[in-house]
């Protein structure tokens, strides 16, 4: 049986998302962090076998890597070293710039960003998001709720082209959210 995606290449990729974050949390559990590269990693296997015409190894090197830029300190260069400069540059889209300080402001040069790169990339941050509309945790104000599942929204608006699968289960994880608003 034919993947369309090369097995040790989504190895190589895993294996540096999990030396990167090892030792991190999910926020507000006691999980892993690479819990959720790896859900991420399947919303975007799901969205592959949705739409075949999808590049399997960039989107699935950047779900699994997706974070690494943005909350281990791995670099660009770094990365485009080990996976190539497509996989960098979607990385590093997905990567919000902490030099923004404004996060709704940081919000949108991010999608910005996504929206330049190719739409594999634009799977990766659908797939994000429906990951991180779980139970939020405890300390989450309402207001900060409210604020994520804006950002939810907005993500949608901006992205939803890009896989109907994924948007359809965003949309539904955006509505059932409403109940951790209270």
């Amino acid at each position: 049986m034919q993947l369309g995606w090369d097995q040790d290449t989504y190895i190589k990729a895993y294996r540096y998302a999990a030396e990167a974050h090892n030792g991190q949390k999910m926020p507000g559990t006691d999980l892993p962090y690479i819990m959720h590269v790896s859900l991420v990693s399947m919303e975007v296997l799901a969205a592959l076998q949705a739409d075949p015409g999808l590049d399997r190894d960039l989107a699935l090197q950047c779900a699994l890597l997706h974070d690494v830029m943005e909350d281990t300190g791995k670099t660009y260069t770094e990365i485009n070293r080990l996976f190539g400069e497509m996989v960098a540059q979607g990385v590093s889209a997905l990567s919000k710039n902490k030099e923004i300080p404004d996060k709704t402001i940081r919000m949108r040069d991010s999608l910005n960003r996504i929206q330049q790169q190719p739409r594999e990339i634009w799977v990766v941050k659908l797939a994000d998001r429906i990951t991180n509309l779980q139970p939020p945790p405890k300390e989450w104000t309402t207001p900060k709720k409210e604020e994520y599942r804006k950002e939810a929204i907005e993500i949608y608006n901006t992205l939803h082209n890009a896989s109907k699968l994924l948007a359809d289960r965003l949309l539904m994880k955006i509505d059932r959210y409403k109940i951790y608003i209270q």
